[in-house]
């Protein structure tokens, strides 16, 4: 299932989920960085925890949930950390914010109201070559205060 929706893609099934969800399933939102699970940019939701989807191989998530940044929100009703991110301008390129945006969700799903030192260990896998993080982390708080993971 992918956000919300079974799919089943034509794809090897010794292939990365990230070559799957790039590729025949048509999403950009994760995105590929380092290919080496050490920048956060590929991460997507696997049965409600944050995975590196550039080297989990695409059968790992047969019959299990993935949810990327594209199930998050929509333009007309963003999710709470979406509008955070926007109001506080969390992001500049943005290349790295749909894996931060997933790994936020997760936590906020686990922990409705965390510390700000959750917040950081959380996304603490994550690269951000922009230097935005302070902003990313008051973004995150801000969604929690909203109630993001109702």
């Amino acid at each position: 299932m992918l956000n919300g929706a079974e799919v089943a893609p034509a794809i090897e099934e010794d292939a990365s989920l990230l070559a799957a969800l790039r590729g025949p399933l048509g999403l950009s939102g994760p995105r590929f960085g380092c290919g080496a699970e050490q920048c956060g940019a590929c991460v997507v939701l696997l049965d409600g925890a944050p995975v590196f989807a550039c080297n989990l191989p695409v059968s790992a998530a047969a019959g299990k949930r993935v949810d990327t940044v594209e199930g998050l929100g929509t333009p007309d009703a963003p999710h709470p950390l979406q509008r955070a991110f926007l109001d506080l301008q969390a992001g500049q390129c943005g290349y790295c914010l749909s894996g931060i945006l997933m790994a936020a969700a997760a936590l906020l799903r686990r922990i409705p109201h965390p510390r700000e030192a959750d917040v950081r260990e959380a996304l603490d896998p994550h690269l951000c070559r922009c230097g935005a993080h302070n902003r990313i982390i008051r973004a995150v708080l801000r969604a929690a205060e909203e109630g993001a993971a109702a």
